[in-house]
Order: structure tokens, then C-alpha cells, then sequence
């Protein structure tokens, strides 16, 4: 996903925020942050699950969301009253304030007309052209927070009209059916793709069909 506001730009893809063309320090977390916020806006995010999306499987406090929030709020040159970006909801969390533009759908279908996909047990999730990155991480093209996923598990590369799956050096391994995947693997429709130990889902190739995406 790509976001343009003001004179910034948020690039998920080569993970970094730019100003007039130029890289903006901020940290993993921060990005993911900021993303979080602009996919969904206008919509205030709580804590609870800024601190799930963020931390996840980690207890922290309050306080590590609100060190975040003044990372964040320096990297954009924002204020919390009023906020040109980044607002504060009383009691509850944050909302993304400015105007956005510009967001890259992940739903963007191949070059020869094919539609590839992800069905998990939390939905479908469409794959563009280019890397998508699978695992836990939140702003992930798929993100999926299961056991055992790490947080940037597998890429599945998109070019043209076919797909390869590699695995991203991963703890416990990512696999094409029962087949452990150790150099790029060419997918079909229907390939059953195991993160870890435990968690299975399905790649799926359609001829410029429709299917719903959701993005979690």
C-alpha cells in the first residue's frame, strides 16, 4: 500500500515514509503505526488493538503506545492539539486525521488478466503484482497472527500470469503441501501452502474473475 497526505508519502512496499522525495526516520513499529491508521480511516483504532496488531503475543502497557504515538507525531512534524495527522480519541485511541489519497488496492490483478489470492481462515486476501509478504507482522500484504507464523514468513512473488512462493528464512518453515519449500516454487490454483506447523492456507488463480478481499 502506497499513501500520499500532505507532502508525505507512506510506501509499504519499500517500508518507508518520505517527505518531498526524501526518507523520514522512523522505526518498524512507527511505519506499521501510521499504516494501521491510514488504511483505516476515518475510523478511530484502540489501544487494545493497536497493542494486539503491534505487540502481538506481548503484554505491554499503555505507555508504549503513547511513546509510539510521539515517535510517530516528531517523524510528521505533528502536534496533539490540534493535530494536522494523528488525533487523540479520549478513552479509546487514535484516529488519522488528514487527508489521505492515493492507496495502492491489493486487489490489483495480474498484467495477462489473472487473479491470484489467499483464502485463510480470515478471509481472502488479493495479491498484486510484485512481493507480497506473508506472516504476522501488521501491514503485511497477508497478514495472518497464528502461532508458529513468524513475523515476515514467506514472500509470494507475482509476475505476470504466475506466482512463486519462497520462504523468508522462517522458524518453522513454510511448505507446498507436504513439500518443504528451501528455493522459489511455482504455485497453481489450488496449492495448499502450511506456515509452520499448524496453519494451512490456499492459493488461489482465477481468469480475471472477481473475488472479495478482505484486508485484516
Amino acid at each position: 500500500m502506497r499513501y500520499a497526505f500532505d507532502d508525505f508519502v507512506l510506501d509499504g512496499d519499500t517500508r518507508e515514509l518520505l517527505r518531498g522525495g526524501r526518507v523520514v526516520p522512523l522505526s518498524p513499529k512507527g511505519l506499521d503505526f501510521l499504516e494501521l491508521l491510514l488504511r483505516e480511516r476515518p475510523r478511530a483504532v484502540s489501544v487494545t488493538r493497536l497493542r494486539a496488531a503491534l505487540w502481538p503475543h506481548t503484554h505491554v502497557g499503555a505507555t508504549s503506545v503513547h511513546v509510539l504515538v510521539s515517535q510517530v507525531r516528531a517523524a510528521l512534524d505533528d502536534v496533539s492539539k490540534p493535530p494536522r495527522f494523528v488525533r487523540t480519541v479520549q478513552r479509546f485511541g487514535y484516529a488519522f486525521c488528514g487527508a489521505a489519497s492515493g492507496a495502492v488496492a491489493r486487489d490489483e490483478p495480474s498484467a495477462a488478466g489473472g487473479v491470484f489470492s489467499i483464502s485463510t481462515g480470515d478471509g481472502d486476501f488479493r495479491l498484486r503484482q510484485g512481493d507480497n509478504v506473508l506472516g504476522r507482522e501488521a501491514g503485511l500484504a497477508v497478514r495472518i497472527d497464528r502461532p508458529g507464523v513468524s513475523r515476515r514468513h514467506a514472500l509470494i512473488r507475482v509476475e505476470a500470469d504466475q506466482a512463486t512462493l519462497s520462504d523468508l528464512e522462517s522458524k518453522n518453515g513454510t511448505f507446498v503441501g507436504e513439500r518443504r519449500v528451501s528455493a522459489p516454487t511455482l504455485l497453481r490454483d489450488g496449492d495448499e501452502l502450511r506456515l509452520g506447523l499448524k496453519v494451512t492456507v490456499v492459493f488461489r488463480r482465477s481468469e480475471g474473475e472477481e473475488t472479495e478481499t478482505e484486508a485484516r
